[in-house]
Order: C-alpha cells, then structure tokens, then sequence
C-alpha cells in the first residue's frame, strides 16, 4: 500500500485537508523537521503531511532542515513523496497561474545541507554516489500531468527549475543569466528536497505554480512577495485538486 508524503509549500500545508488527521512530533538524527507532522486519510490513501516552512511560514527557505524533512518522511515509512512550491516564471510561455510538473533541476543553493552523507566508510567500495540524471520519478510525474489535463488545467508536462538561496529574489542580471543556462522556473526550495529524496530512495515529483516572472521582463515590475501570495491564494484550491486527483492513482 502506498504511503504518501506531501511536503506542503506556501499556501498548502493546512492539516485540515487531511480526514482523521493526528499531529505527531518527531525527531531525526539529523535535527527536527520544520514542523510537527499530521497523519491522516486522503481519498482512501495515507498521507503524510509536513510544512516545508513551519506553520505559519515562519522558517526561511535557507533555513529549512531539509534533510530532517525527508528523514522523517521515510520514518513515517513513506513509500512517495509529492512536493508543491511557488515559482518564478523565467518564459513567456508560462504565464502566471500556470502549473509546472518539473523533470530537472539546477542547485544554485552555496550554504545547504544537501547530502546525508557526511562520511563514507573506509573503502572505495563503500562510496555513495547517488544518480541523478533523472532526479524527478516518471511514474509520479506522469500521474500529476493526467490529473491536471483531467481537470482541464494549464499543464506544461516538463520543466528545468533553478533553485536560488534566498530568502532574496534575483538581480537582472541574474534572471537573464538563468534563462540562458536553460531554467524555465526558479524557485528557493526543490532541488535539495530532491537530491535528499532520492538518496533516500523515495520517489519524488513536485507540482510548481508560476506566480510571477521573477524581473527579466523589462515590460512586469519585478516579483514581490505579496503578489506572490496573491496569485498562489487564488490557485490554491487547484494545487489541492491535482493532488486529489492524483493520489488514487498511485
């Protein structure tokens, strides 16, 4: 049976979406996650839901303990993981409002936690170097685009996102530099949750939301968090029917 774990960005990390739903405090060996977990039933499917930045938003995208997150996730015996976030459009073609369900990434984070591994026991052999030429699982990706085309959705089936440091937005020069590296979204949190997941050995599949386009458009003021707010509060009850419609399929 599966076990699904959602890790809740802006916006979607209300326990009350859950039925049945217990608050459970956990503690990993690398430090507590960002927020007491809530277990409880989704269409039928156990769920296990974590806020990537506490209740109440109160952690910083740099400051989430990103390895505790995922740790307590494969604890609770998490046989998937689905991941919702906000992003920054970096394309013309992805307007806001639009839904990303992304198959690569770019770590642009410096100061993270992204590896369990902080030593390797003596012996090459003994070396833990993890794929990651496809960090994103097909099987979950096909499954969210079904859901969004099902429901008549803005879907683009593919996506590279950049993940910055933050908690700041992007110069121009930086934005403009992203969009000729190849980035169609940026945002502050994927890419170490799916390096973290895939060490793990849980698959893992992220649904973005473009709310904005970060401030390479010289016709869009630059990305200001109220507005991102905005447009993900609108989208919301979206985000939570992909999710619905995707989690029987699994």
């Amino acid at each position: 049976m599966a076990k699904i774990g959602i890790i809740g960005g802006s916006g979607l990390d209300n326990p009350e979406i859950l039925k049945n739903a217990q608050e459970i405090s956990v503690k990993t060996a690398y430090g507590n996650p960002s927020s007491s977990l809530s277990v409880g039933n989704l269409e039928g499917t156990e769920i296990v839901l974590l806020a990537r930045h506490g209740r109440g938003h109160t952690i910083p995208p740099s400051q989430v303990n990103y390895r505790a997150n995922i740790q307590a996730l494969k604890e609770q015996g998490c046989t998937h993981i689905l991941a919702t976030t906000a992003c920054g459009s970096l394309r013309d073609e992805i307007k806001r409002g639009d839904f990303i369900i992304v198959d690569q990434f770019i770590d642009f984070t410096r100061y993270r936690k992204i590896s369990f591994f902080e030593q390797f026991e003596a012996g090459a052999e003994n070396a833990k170097h993890t794929p990651m030429a496809d960090p994103f699982s097909e099987g979950l990706r096909t499954k969210l685009i079904q859901a969004g085309q099902e429901l008549g959705l803005k879907i683009h089936e593919q996506g590279t996102v950049i993940t910055i440091e933050g908690p700041r937005f992007s110069t121009r020069a930086e934005s403009r530099m992203f969009r000729l590296w190849g980035a169609d979204i940026i945002n502050m949190s994927i890419a170490p949750e799916a390096i973290l997941a895939n060490e793990a050995g849980i698959p893992y599949a992220a649904v973005a939301m473009s709310t904005d386009y970060d401030c390479w458009k010289t016709d869009e003021p630059p990305v200001v968090w109220p507005e991102i707010l905005a447009v993900f509060e609108k989208n919301v009850e979206n985000v939570k029917k992909i999710l619905l419609k995707t989690i029987p399929k699994i």
